[in-house]
């Protein structure tokens, strides 16, 4: 599926050039420097939008500068039928060309809030009430820090030290902590802030669907297996469908990813152990809800989605039941659900339907 989409952005990327070279041909200055002379004022228009193109490219990436051309040619269509709907109404034209500069405005602004969104993390809060004896319980969580992408391992300790300025008793990570982008140095400087931290219950890890790698180890520097290592090493606790009891109190519960096809059932998972103590599942991919509701499971928090990351199309992955939920809380029968928009998002740096986030989870007795 995702695979037909990328397909149709590329046609839409491919067809919306075209539409460029002839909508930026319009402006006073292309006019100007070719002498109003057609085939010229063309060449232009598409040397200009190569040369941006290619400069986003080297810049950023092929995905980013792609992500950018179609912003900028959704908001020349938009502007473009708005004018043409304000010529008609007040039956004069504009003597500039009016949709062209609203449309390249608006993209470096929208894009400007979006990276913004994306290379700075908030935090959000949930609070969340039991009647199981677990007392007083406050769980830092983040997902998909795909690091490399929009930070590195030193930008990735910046962000911990914000998680750590909140005290929590535990953090949880689950999944996407690296992906074939991340490279050795900045994976081993992760871990090793990580290793650091002092958290009453330490750091609990489930993998996600690009930590093992797609490309093999020669791509990235490190395999999974070295991965592992350097998480273990610095006190990382990894859960691959397995479970521990802290403190008498809560189960923490580590799933495989939804990609593993030897993955447990969420119900098999979970029956043996005591009901009478809170259960924490970490599942990445939030699309396995009607188990885990049936599932001795309390509290299951994923990430995986990315929030959606553009609008309109933030909920896409629901539309076509790829995943339960998006973003966000939710309750089924006596499980309750949380999905982060994650601490960063892997390939494109811009959010504009979420932002990059780390979560709080208050828990309580009542």
């Amino acid at each position: 599926m995702w695979l037909i989409i990328l397909g149709l952005v590329l046609v839409a990327a491919i067809g919306g050039a075209i539409y460029l070279t002839f909508a930026v041909a319009k402006f006073g200055a292309v006019k100007k420097l070719s002498q109003d002379k057609k085939w010229l004022k063309l060449l232009i228009s598409f040397g200009m939008i190569a040369v941006c193109f290619a400069s986003i490219t080297i810049a950023m990436s092929l995905v980013n500068a792609v992500i950018v051309l179609l912003h900028f040619i959704i908001f020349f269509l938009l502007f473009g039928l708005l004018v043409r709907i304000s010529v008609k109404i007040a039956k004069k034209k504009p003597k500039i060309n009016l949709h062209g500069w609203l449309a390249l405005t608006t993209t470096i602004v929208y894009l400007c809030v979006a990276y913004f969104l994306c290379n700075n993390i908030w935090q959000t809060d949930y609070a969340i009430t039991t009647d199981k004896q677990v007392g007083t319980l406050k769980v830092a969580m983040f997902a998909d820090s795909h690091i490399c992408n929009t930070f590195d391992g030193d930008g990735f300790k910046e962000r911990l030290d914000e998680i750590i300025k909140q005290s929590p008793d535990i953090l949880l990570i689950p999944g996407d902590f690296v992906d074939d982008d991340t490279d050795r140095e900045s994976m081993i400087k992760a871990c090793e802030a990580l290793g650091k931290t002092d958290f009453k219950y330490g750091v609990w890890f489930a993998y996600g669907n690009h930590d093992k790698g797609y490309y093999g180890s020669e791509h990235r520097g490190f395999s999974a297996q070295e991965l592992e290592d350097e998480m273990k090493k610095n006190n990382v606790h990894i859960l691959q469908d397995e479970y521990e009891l802290i403190d008498d109190r809560f189960y923490i519960v580590g799933r495989k990813d939804k990609s593993d096809k030897n993955r447990k059932d969420a119900v098999e998972l979970t029956e043996k152990l005591d009901t009478s103590k809170y259960i924490i599942v970490m599942d990445h991919q939030p699309a396995d809800y009607s188990r885990e509701a049936e599932s001795n499971a309390d509290l299951v928090v994923s990430g995986h989605t990315h929030g959606g990351q553009f609008f309109p199309v933030t909920h896409v992955g629901e539309w076509f039941n790829i995943n339960d939920r998006t973003y966000g809380y939710e309750k089924r029968n006596n499980t309750e659900f949380i999905v982060t928009s994650g601490i960063s998002c892997w390939a494109i740096r811009f959010k504009t339907g979420t932002k990059s986030e780390f979560v709080m989870i208050d828990i309580n007795q009542q």
